[in-house]
């Protein structure tokens, strides 16, 4: 079989799971528990999907797509506790004690046809600009001085009722009704949280759970640029930096006037100015900052014009802390640029796509679960402690998961090689793998299809000539 024993790294990560399971929570693993969570996480590596047929192949009918099936929706593993219960495991392991909060989302494309796919709607597509079936994803990530980990999630659906007043009202908008006669906004439904509820929601359970952790500075992007969610996680790790983006057409008080922040910036312009980003490179880019009074915020904030070379338009940060100085707020900005990193590295790489399709909320929650588990324990991987450990830049996910299915093909040819009759136990395995890596017939070629002749047919050509001369 191709997956037989963890590999080392696995086993431990599982097995220190467990033992800080007992400690903070009270829960455990048992030991089939264990092996079904190793085998899932090497299974991930593997196939890079979240799929039972593919992983009963992975281990040539050793363990079933029932087994495996029934393990996951049925066996008593706490689930509620494990992300955070790994998020302690990793932060002990690399001695993090502070770190840096950023909060993004992100769409993952569904089938069209998709019932059972937990908060599954219609979503922009931002590649081809028509719409798709999908899901959204609010994500919490800790940046921290050595590694970027994934430590909460959310999912999100907007309010069917209110996408549908919405609608309603632009339609009629275009028309020239006025609002009077144009039907009322309908309440907020709490079964529908925003994105920005649901971002405090993640900030709040992070708290709760890692209280020793103290956060510099939270980030997020023009979506969480509103005045409530910004003071609001701000006074949640008291009173901490939060960055976000302000919108050009967001009004401010200067000097007894209301004007956009746009026209402000326009009449005062910036200079240049030496940006190091993420502690990586330098950059230089037309900056200028003022502490302004957002009339949507209700209160003075210090916001931020800025023009990356090449751009033709400024940007524009807002902060909550009117303390820090502008090179300073800059420079933490850029680190939200590792969310849209671990994005791609998570729908590459950590078996979170296409076909990470396990049905309900337990189906869609679990699965993400055992991504972000895989995450996890790739940080425990010898050579990535080791390189971190040095102060050495760590190796991509990309790496780990190839080095990875290396080590497992390996891990495979010894086993073989430890049997009495490595030859025979050879072709036993290759019968077996025959029965579970089937041929399938493909639906692309004409092999075995008959379309009739696609010739002319000489009995019908006296009516070809006939129309031909009317």
């Amino acid at each position: 079989m191709f997956i037989k024993y963890p590999l080392p790294f696995v086993r431990d990560f599982v097995d220190e799971l467990n033992d800080a399971l007992r400690i903070h929570t009270g829960h455990h693993l048992t030991r089939l528990q264990k092996t079904w969570l190793w085998f899932c996480l090497m299974g991930i590596v593997l196939t890079n999907t979240v799929c039972w047929a593919k992983f009963e192949r992975a281990s040539l009918g050793t363990y079933t797509i029932s087994a495996l099936s029934w393990i996951f929706r049925k066996a008593k593993i706490p689930w509620n506790f494990l992300l955070s219960t790994s998020v302690i495991l990793i932060t002990e392991k690399y001695g993090i004690t502070e770190g840096k909060l950023v909060i993004d989302d992100s769409d993952h494309k569904r089938s069209k046809c998709t019932t059972r796919i937990f908060k599954a709607y219609k979503l922009k597509d931002k590649t081809t600009g028509g719409y798709v079936n999908g899901q959204t994803i609010v994500l919490l990530l800790l940046v921290t001085e050595f590694i970027t980990i994934p430590v909460g999630f959310e999912f999100y659906m907007p309010d069917p009722a209110q996408k549908d007043w919405d609608k309603e009202d632009k339609r009629l908008k275009k028309q020239g009704v006025i609002k009077k006669y144009r039907p009322t906004k309908p309440e907020p439904n709490p079964k529908y949280p925003t994105k920005q509820q649901l971002a405090l929601r993640l900030l709040q359970e992070f708290k709760r759970n890692h209280g020793k952790i103290k956060i510099k500075v939270i980030l997020a992007d023009a979506l969480y640029g509103i005045g409530k969610f910004m003071d609001e996680a701000s006074k949640l790790f008291n009173n901490v930096q939060v960055i976000s983006q302000l919108r050009n057409n967001q009004n401010v008080h200067f000097r007894n006037k209301v004007i956009n922040v746009k026209k402000y910036f326009t009449s005062y312009g910036g200079v240049p100015q030496t940006i190091n980003i993420r502690g990586d490179f330098e950059i230089t880019a037309i900056v200028n900052s003022a502490r302004l009074y957002v009339t949507a915020h209700g209160k003075k904030r210090f916001i931020i014009a800025i023009k990356y070379e090449g751009e033709a338009e400024y940007r524009y940060l807002v902060a909550t802390d009117l303390s820090w100085r502008t090179i300073d707020i800059i420079q933490a900005y850029s680190l939200r640029w590792l969310v849209e990193v671990f994005f791609e590295d998570w729908k590459l790489y950590e078996g979170w796509g296409q076909e990470a399709k396990q049905p309900d909320y337990e189906g869609s929650s679990r699965s993400l679960i055992l991504s972000l588990l895989l995450d996890h324990c790739l940080f425990l991987h010898p050579e990535q402690l080791a390189r971190v450990k040095n102060k050495l830049p760590a190796y991509t996910v990309g790496s780990l998961q190839r080095r990875t299915q290396v080590d497992i093909f390996l891990a495979f040819v010894r086993t073989l090689l430890e049997e009495d009759d490595p030859s025979e136990k050879l072709e036993q395995f290759a019968e077996i793998a025959k029965e579970f890596f089937q041929l399938m017939p493909s639906k692309k070629h004409m092999s075995g299809r008959n379309l009739g002749t696609l010739e002319p047919t000489p009995s019908l050509k006296y009516k070809a000539i006939a129309a031909q001369a009317g």
